[in-house]
């Protein structure tokens, strides 16, 4: 995924967030396709400006990966085909 897209990268537990970003969260969620990158639980939201990705990957990987590889990175852990 190009890094350019991303809104923002969130932890896909809501305990950290106040009340009023959670209700944006769930809004925005109504608002926009659901991607679920593989069968595992997710772990993290990646928030573009046409999807909401949810990441088996923990946000503070996704975010230092994004810094890494300036540019572009996966959702996921596999050999599978990158997201664009």
């Amino acid at each position: 995924m190009k890094t350019e897209r991303i809104i923002a990268i969130l932890d896909h537990q809501n305990q950290g967030m106040s009340k009023e970003n959670q209700d944006f969260m769930k809004g925005y969620q109504g608002q926009k396709r659901t991607v679920h990158v593989t069968d595992d639980p997710p772990k993290s939201m990646v928030i573009t400006a046409d999807e909401i990705y949810m990441s088996p990957i923990s946000s503070q990987t996704l975010k230092r990966r994004a810094e890494a590889n300036n540019g572009g990175f996966e959702l996921e852990d596999s050999e599978d085909e990158e997201i664009n």
